[in-house]
Order: C-alpha cells, then sequence, then structure tokens
C-alpha cells in the first residue's frame, strides 16, 4: 500500500484497485460549477476576473470585467460569491477570498514572514502610511526628506498595533522606547548602499535595461524610421520624430545610422502604441499624467548601452493637435534637466509595465491556469502532476491576496502607478496584443525581441545580439539545467512515442488550459500541440522557467532597485515643461529644475506605501523551496528519478560559481564595476531574507 501511494502512474498502468479511486478524486476537485465555494473544500474551477471593482460603494470604484471578447484575460479560481447589485457582471467582494484547502499556505509557511508580513502590511501599515500624511498629495520638498526614510524614519501615528507591528516588521518598524509614536525607518537598498548617485547616471539606466529589475523588455532594432501601428486619425500621425540626424550626432561619428542597424547596434524601450490608447484616459484623473515613449539607445565598442534619445508623445486632446518631442542628453543646462525629466517619464513607464506586465501578467495571472488544469485533470499520482506540484505551490494564495488589496480598485497598485485606475485595462490589452504560450520560453523570447539568434555551434544554441547581458546569460544557465532534468524526467516515464498521445489526462490537461483557462486565445496558431515527448518537455520548461527564474528575475530585485524611487519612479504626476507653453510653468522649471523633479515623482503617501511592499516582495522566507534543492518524498524511492534530480541539484551549484565567475570579471562591465551591484538575481540558492538573490520553486510571494 505504501508503494502504491509514494508511486506515480500514467492513467493506463493504474493499478485496478486505484483506478476507481483516481477517477472519483479527479470528480470531487472539478466539482459542479455551482455555488459559493467554502474554505474547507478542494474544488477547482475556472471564473473571468469580475471580482477587481466594487459598484456598490460607487461608480468610481467601477471596473470591466477582464476576460472576454472584449477586454481579454487569463481565467482564475471561481469563488461562486455572489454578484454585486448594481452590476450583474462582477462579484461581490468579502474579507477572505477562496482558495482550494491544498493551495492555502500551510500552517509552517502561514508562520513565516512572507505570508503574514505581506498581509501586515497591505491591512495595518499602508492604512497608517496614509492616514499620517495630512496631503495624500505632497511631495517631497528635497531630496535630504527622501533619504532621512532609510535615517531618521517616518513617523506613524500611535497605536495599540505598534507591537504588533514591530514584531511582525522587524526590517521595517522600529519602536522607539522613549517616543508613543513608531518610527518607520528603510533599509538602504544595496544599488544606494554601494553608489548614492547612481540613479541619476544615464550609463546605469542603460545597464538596468539589460541587468535590473525589467530586463525583458528591451529589443533590437530592425527597422527605420519608427513607425506607429495606431490610427494616424485618431492618434495622430505614425512617424516618430527621432531622426537619422538626431541618432548619428548622437552616436558621434562611430558609424552611420544604416550600418548601426545592419551590425544591431540600436536598442529601443517602446512603450508608445501600447501606452497612448490609455493616455487621454489617465490624464482625467487627478495626480497623474502619461504619455507614449521610446527609448533608444546604442551599443558602444565596450559592450555597454548609452541612451541617444527618449521621445514622449501625447495624442490629439481638447481640439489640440498630437504633440511629440524628443529629448537627448546634451551639455546645456536646461537640456539636461529636460532630459531628466524624460527619463523619470520613461522610468514611471517601465515601472508601471514591469509590474503589471513583466510580474503580474505574466508570472502570477498566466500562471493560475496551469494550477487550475493539473488540478482537475492530472491525478495526484500522475508523474507530470508530481513533476509539476512543487513549481505550484501557494500561487493561488498568493494571488488572492492580490486580488484582494493589491490589483483591486483603489488598491495600492491603481493608487501608485501612472496608469492608475486603468491599470487593470492596460494589463489586458498586453495580454491581447503581447502574450503568446511560446514566446515565454526564454530562448523564444530572446530571439523575438532581436536579442539573439540560433547558433547551433553557440552555447545553449544561441548567440547574443549583445554578448553581456546578464539576464540572458544566467537565465540561459538555468533554462538548460531546467530543460535537462524535465528531459530526464520525461523520457523515463514516456520511452515509447505514442504515450503522450494516448494519455488522455495528460491530453484533457493542456486542452483545457488552451480553450478554458486561456480560451481567449483558444483560436491562435501558436499553441504548441502535444503529440510526443518533446512536445511535453517543452510546454512543460515552458511552465517551469516562468514560475521559477522568470519570476525570480522580475521580484526579488524589487526593493534593491526600485526601494530608493527616483532610480523607479512608480509614476509620473507631472508633465514635461515644453509641452504646454505655460509661462508660470516655464518660469518655475527654470528658476528651480529640482523641484519640478520632485514634483514629478510619486507623492510622500504613494512612495513609502510602495516601498513597504517592494521589501515584503523582495523578501525569501526562511522556508523558502528553492529550485532543485530538496528531492520529494515520492521521487526518493525511484533510483533513476533519485539520480536525475541529485544531477540537477548539482548543476545548479554548478550555475552559483559560473555566476559568481562572472561577477567578478572586471571585462563584464554590464554587471560589475565601481558601485555596480552584481547581477545576482538568477543565482540559484538564498538565505533568507531580502538578499537580491534566490530562484524558488514557485511564485510563493
Amino acid at each position: 500500500m505504501y508503494k502504491s501511494s509514494m508511486q506515480s502512474y500514467l492513467p493506463t498502468e493504474t493499478p485496478s484497485g486505484l483506478k476507481s479511486y483516481r477517477k472519483k478524486e479527479l470528480e470531487i476537485l472539478r466539482g459542479n460549477g455551482t455555488g459559493e465555494h467554502k474554505a474547507f473544500e478542494r474544488i477547482y474551477d475556472y471564473v473571468v476576473y469580475n471580482d477587481l471593482g466594487e459598484p456598490d460603494k460607487g461608480d468610481e470604484l467601477k471596473r470591466p470585467v477582464l476576460g472576454g471578447a472584449e477586454h481579454p484575460y487569463p481565467r482564475r479560481c471561481r469563488t461562486g460569491r455572489p454578484k454585486t447589485k448594481k452590476d450583474p457582471l462582477s462579484e461581490s467582494r468579502s474579507l477572505s477570498v477562496y482558495v482550494p484547502r491544498d493551495e492555502a499556505f500551510s500552517e509552517v509557511k502561514q508562520m513565516t514572514f512572507s505570508a503574514k508580513t505581506l498581509y501586515s502590511v497591505l491591512h495595518s501599515l499602508v492604512p497608517m502610511i496614509q492616514t499620517s500624511v495630512i496631503d495624500s498629495e505632497l511631495g517631497f520638498p528635497h531630496f535630504t526628506a527622501i533619504e532621512t526614510l532609510f535615517n531618521e524614519g517616518f513617523d506613524l501615528p500611535a497605536q495599540s498595533a505598534t507591537g504588533f507591528l514591530g514584531n511582525i516588521l522587524p526590517r521595517l518598524v522600529k519602536a522607539i522606547a522613549d517616543v508613543e509614536n513608531n518610527i518607520l525607518r528603510f533599509e538602504t537598498p544595496e544599488i544606494i548602499y554601494r553608489d548614492r548617485f547612481c540613479w541619476f547616471r544615464d550609463e546605469e539606466f542603460a545597464r538596468q535595461t539589460l541587468a535590473g529589475l525589467n530586463p525583458c523588455n528591451i529589443k533590437l532594432v530592425t527597422e527605420w524610421p519608427l513607425k506607429s501601428k495606431l490610427d494616424p486619425e485618431v492618434y495622430g500621425p505614425a512617424e516618430s520624430v527621432i531622426t537619422k540626424e538626431i541618432i548619428e550626432q548622437e552616436i558621434g561619428g562611430l558609424m552611420t545610422l544604416e550600418k548601426a542597424l545592419e551590425q544591431k547596434k540600436l536598442f529601443i524601450l517602446d512603450y508608445h502604441d501600447l501606452l497612448l490608447p490609455y493616455v487621454n484616459k489617465v490624464r482625467e484623473l487627478k495626480g497623474t499624467t502619461l504619455y507614449g515613449s521610446r527609448t533608444l539607445f546604442f551599443l558602444m565598442p565596450s559592450g555597454t548601452l548609452r541612451p541617444l534619445a527618449i521621445e514622449l508623445t501625447r495624442p490629439p486632446i481638447d481640439g489640440k493637435p498630437q504633440w511629440k518631442d524628443v529629448f537627448q542628453p546634451c551639455w546645456d543646462a536646461t537640456g539636461i534637466w529636460l532630459w531628466r525629466l524624460a527619463k523619470a517619464h520613461v522610468l514611471a513607464h517601465d515601472s508601471g509595465l514591469h509590474q503589471l506586465v513583466s510580474h503580474w501578467l505574466r508570472t502570477h495571472c498566466c500562471v493560475e491556469p496551469y494550477i487550475i488544469s493539473t488540478n482537475r485533470q492530472l491525478s495526484a499520482m500522475h508523474p507530470i502532476y508530481r513533476l509539476l506540484h512543487p513549481h505550484l505551490r501557494y500561487t493561488m494564495e498568493i494571488n488572492a491576496l492580490a486580488r484582494e488589496a493589491l490589483i483591486n480598485a483603489d488598491g495600492i497598485i491603481e493608487k501608485a502607478f501612472s496608469p492608475g485606475k486603468y491599470c487593470a485595462e492596460l494589463c489586458s490589452a498586453a495580454y491581447d496584443q503581447l502574450w503568446q504560450f511560446d514566446l515565454q520560453a526564454l530562448p523564444a523570447d530572446l530571439i523575438n525581441r532581436g536579442m539573439a539568434v540560433e547558433d547551433p555551434t553557440a552555447p545553449h544554441g544561441l548567440k547574443l545580439t549583445i554578448e553581456d547581458y546578464p539576464y540572458a546569460n544566467d537565465g540561459l544557465l538555468l533554462w538548460d539545467a531546467i530543460k535537462q532534468w524535465i528531459t530526464d524526467y520525461v523520457t523515463y516515464y514516456y520511452p515509447e512515442a505514442n504515450l503522450v498521445k494516448s494519455d488522455n489526462e495528460l491530453q484533457a490537461w493542456w486542452t483545457e488550459i488552451q480553450t478554458v483557462g486561456h480560451g481567449d486565445k483558444k483560436d491562435e496558431p501558436w499553441w504548441p500541440v502535444l503529440e510526443t515527448s518533446d512536445d511535453l518537455i517543452r510546454i512543460l520548461t515552458n511552465m517551469v522557467w516562468v514560475t521559477s527564474g522568470h519570476h525570480a528575475a522580475v521580484n526579488f530585485g524589487q526593493y534593491d532597485f526600485a526601494g530608493y524611487f527616483p532610480n523607479r519612479p512608480s509614476i509620473a504626476r507631472a508633465i514635461m515643461p515644453t509641452e504646454n507653453q505655460n509661462d508660470a510653468e516655464k518660469e518655475q522649471f527654470l528658476n528651480r529644475p529640482e523641484e519640478f523633479l520632485l514634483a514629478c515623482f510619486p507623492s510622500q503617501v504613494q512612495a513609502t506605501s510602495v516601498m513597504a511592499i517592494l521589501d515584503v516582495l523582495s523578501n525569501h522566507s526562511p522556508d523558502e523551496e528553492y529550485l532543485g534543492e530538496k528531492i520529494q518524498p515520492y521521487w526518493e524511492e525511484d533510483k533513476y528519478i533519485s539520480a536525475a534530480f541529485k544531477r540537477f541539484n548539482g548543476k545548479l551549484k554548478e550555475i552559483e560559481g559560473i555566476i559568481d565567475a562572472r561577477n567578478a570579471d572586471g571585462n563584464l562591465k554590464n554587471r560589475s564595476g565601481a558601485g555596480v551591484v552584481p547581477y545576482q538575481l538568477l543565482k540559484p540558492f538564498s538565505e533568507p531574507g531580502v538578499t537580491g538573490k534566490g530562484v524558488p520553486n514557485s511564485i510563493s510571494i
């Protein structure tokens, strides 16, 4: 009996005594699609994202349903809560969000730092911050005031919860014995500890596109001139105002534009077409603004990137024509301050799209359908269920908490990031336009962005366009290790070609992910077929990479890179002084440009709320389960799988050493140098805390 409970079985190999149990268990997990689910249940079902708004509390809190033809989106786990009174399409909200009992944090996990702290910050600390500042729109009066957050701290109102917060948030809140108030004092982020002026410099701005918090958006420029695909009748002229002359002036005679394109030297952060349709809507909101943006970089002979130009665009509004302008690094006072302001806008765009797309959408949100289908269609004794289980744990619980207080109407993300109440809509637009399952694979993503080409003679079968691209270089090491482990595992259980195609549970699993979990994209031609073991290896490697490597790369550096918010402001609150010829604004800018920049940055409430959240999200709990670190109990008895896992573990330890050696190599200027934080986000293992490294098995924070 012990052997049966620990051994994995394909459906056709199930012992006769277990067949009815296997079938019955899956029926229970699927439920009947009716009623409100209770905390003790284990039912996995799908529904659209219709619980982010609260229309019964007011029209300003109504949000569109995400999922369906108008706003395509992945599905979430069904809770069955009743509909709201004002909007029959929206589901009412409750203090706790149902997740199947098996997905809830274990008692050990609940008692550890991450889970409890995130809840405490969202429900206790952030409200305290919001009430402690009388004017919620008040910005920082000078840069010294920002620095006091890290040395003197931020006064919180005296509350009976003081001791509670002090115990729960040891990194953040420190009770001062002789004062009634709590002091919210932040740890100095690593990037500022090493070089407090790095955020101000162009070379660091460029370096972080390759080795920062959002290294998966930079693309090779392959066409010239740059041109929008949006309707010019609605959004104005499609042609970019970044000209050949501007590029060649900035390159400084190194080569012509044509040569730069031919030699793959021009790169871009292109947020123009995704953001432009939201610009006018966002500008109707209080205390924020938005542009469409393009930022161009040139690959220098040293292997580093040099920023060349930023284009900001506002579509036609209130009878005024489209406005757009180009800003460049330059050698006069006014021009360089305009450049700094333009960088602040681009960084706010990058921060919003990092949080909404690279992080929430591509990992948390798009993975939830995999979890639901895995539990509905694969028996717990199925070998692929057991392979995936460590990589899908805890994610639904974290996602439920996010819907409760992070991505909901008037939640932290809406209050503090540029798109405001349109965050969820923008996320849906990104899913519609950009998300493809096949492109979530790291090699395919790099090729798609022009950052690599296939080359059988090169390591990993890819030649990188920028050789010193830390995210890609370290990511490919992890990708290959994951793929080899999955190859060993899959070929063991599917030694014959026909076994994959004839596995009815596996086929139902993959079909349901496409047609239900990601049903708004069910007819897309890019979905991989599932007929052979090679197909299965590709699909599983993709899933495991997203839940481990990709999530680690965009999550655990959040405090180090964005904790000092001038390096990555979450929002830009003021338009460029050149957009409207307002004499008073122009005079203010010319007299005190620093004040103009500070007014563009997040308010005190926005900045400190986001800093507290990022500190928790960047934290590894003491019981973190790292990729390839501990073998699952049901594999230990099998000599072949046990040996394969040990090889996987050994490879990950080897990768640790390779990454350390790369960070010590002075020739790799995108990951080493004076004051530079080494790129460690894809180092597999870590001690507890905010370490800027470590790749957990799953999206557990």
